[in-house]
């Protein structure tokens, strides 16, 4: 995974990527996906990524419409506000949680 491998230099200081960060209004997410879970759940930090368990097969794009759904109810947002930004037909992904309503306690923790 080359993303993960990437750092960003700033001021003089190498530093890797976050798992979560804030844009302006939005949140991005980078996230580690686990299909097929035997339920829904903002597990914690896997390496530099956020790992989140879904119940839904990755068959026919069910994964990520199930992900967009669990995302919208956990942030109280419209499932039109997550946008999956890459990684749309991999377990590694980047999403972008438009102007949330709430920020889930798990993920508070690491912004």
């Amino acid at each position: 995974m080359v993303s993960a491998i990437i750092q960003v230099r700033t001021s003089g200081t190498l530093t890797m990527p976050k798992a979560v960060w804030a844009e302006e209004d939005d949140i991005l997410l980078r996230l580690y996906i686990q299909p097929k879970a035997s339920r829904d759940k903002i597990v914690g930090l896997h390496g530099e990524e956020l790992k989140i368990a879904i119940t839904a097969p990755p068959v026919d794009g069910k994964a990520n419409a199930h992900l967009a759904k669990y995302l919208a109810k956990q942030f109280k947002v419209a499932k039109g506000q997550i946008k999956i930004e890459k990684g749309e037909l991999g377990r590694h992904k980047q999403v972008r949680i438009c102007s949330p309503s709430q920020v889930p306690t798990e993920v508070k923790a690491i912004l």
